[in-house]
């Protein structure tokens, strides 16, 4: 009897562990045999608590949680992938995420990151592979914070990082310095006018960059050669602005040495002038090779003609002095009559001011006028 008492309490006791366990916050959804907890569109303000340990998939996306830091994972070391997009989110503290042990994905696209942290993306063992910062970079400070946090962060095994849609218009220097591993990076639709300043420096594994629908009118040779310090990346670079003048030789002429490497090399065109819209590109370099030996014939002309017109100015120069020189004694005698004569009508002016001023003299004048 007492044996089986006692088994009876020790399978109850395993029952209410086992519902103990397979626990489920407040409004989330929990799914022991798929490992999987989602907090959905709950109106959440904060990461809620009580969340399985069995859960390798968690997602609490589309709520009002406005900050994340290191309390906000404890005990969730099985968690692989991580979708916290579209909360609203404004702020990411350091080691926030260094309790996820397992951490390969994490998603915050679709929030409002004004401050992150220095070591915000810190995880254990360098496990983070996908980093996803899509529509999420609230202003250009934000983006200043995200360069020290990937430098800071010691994301040396981050294979694909997504920094699209955040109106960028340029990279900080050597942002991606630290992110040795990364394989793919995403920066399509922005608003990027240049690649310089080494910002592409320390990405020599890298496979894919994607810069379609950004800003770039041409891609100077600082540009192409940090280009070309991606040796292994093929490159997409549609949907851009691209301004074929004069200054578009040398990209036309590398992306025809590139095709190998550019995906879409043969749909990138001309946006501008209107009489080379729609142009290839990889046209444009033997269309407009010669522009450059133009200008320089037409600035040869210019500066012969400023040549001839300065020594034509300066003999007539001479002449007018020569002229000069040759009446000087007339030019003298002149110039002593005009000052005679201007002396003689002021010495009228004068008499005459002293005569309308005393009325005595004025008096005199009138009777011997009369």
């Amino acid at each position: 009897m007492r044996g089986w008492t006692r088994r009876l309490v020790l399978a109850l006791l395993a029952l209410l562990l086992g519902s103990a366990s397979a626990a489920c916050p407040p409004r989330c959804e929990c799914s022991e045999a798929a490992h999987t907890v989602k907090c959905v569109s709950k109106e959440l303000r904060s990461v809620p608590e009580g969340i399985p340990g069995y859960t390798r998939n968690l997602f609490i996306t589309g709520n009002q949680i406005s900050r994340v830091g290191p309390e906000s994972f404890r005990g969730l070391e099985n968690v692989t992938n991580l979708s916290l997009s579209n909360n609203r989110i404004t702020e990411v503290e350091s080691h926030t995420f260094a309790g996820l042990r397992s951490l390969r994905s994490l998603d915050l696209s679709g929030n409002q990151l004004a401050v992150v942290h220095p070591e915000a993306f810190s995880v254990a063992n360098q496990s983070l592979r996908e980093l996803n910062l899509s529509r999420a970079l609230y202003n250009h400070s934000a983006v200043v914070d995200l360069a020290m946090a990937l430098r800071w962060s010691s994301l040396g095994g981050l294979r694909g990082l997504d920094l699209s849609d955040n109106s960028l218009i340029y990279l900080p220097a050597r942002i991606f310095s630290h992110l040795g591993g990364l394989r793919r990076l995403q920066l399509s639709n922005n608003s990027l006018v240049a690649v310089h300043n080494a910002s592409l420096s320390g990405l020599e594994r890298l496979e894919e960059l994607d810069l379609t629908l950004n800003a770039l009118k041409t891609l100077p040779e600082e540009g192409l050669r940090e280009l070309d310090s991606l040796p292994g990346a093929t490159l997409l670079l549609g949907d851009n602005p691209f301004t074929c003048t004069c200054g578009i030789e040398p990209f036309a002429l590398w992306l025809n040495r590139s095709r190998d490497r550019v995906r879409d090399a043969d749909g990138l065109a001309c946006a501008f002038p209107a009489g080379m819209r729609n142009t290839s590109l990889l046209a444009a370099g033997s269309l407009t090779l010669g522009c450059h030996q133009r200008d320089a014939g037409a600035d040869l002309a210019l500066q012969t003609s400023y040549v001839f017109l300065g020594i034509v100015l300066g003999f007539i120069g001479l002449i007018f002095l020569f002229v000069l020189y040759l009446n000087r004694k007339g030019i003298k005698k002149r110039v002593y009559d005009m000052r005679d004569a201007c002396r003689e009508v002021w010495e009228g002016y004068h008499y005459r001011f002293e005569i309308d001023s005393d009325p005595r003299l004025s008096q005199v004048s009138s009777s011997a006028d009369a």
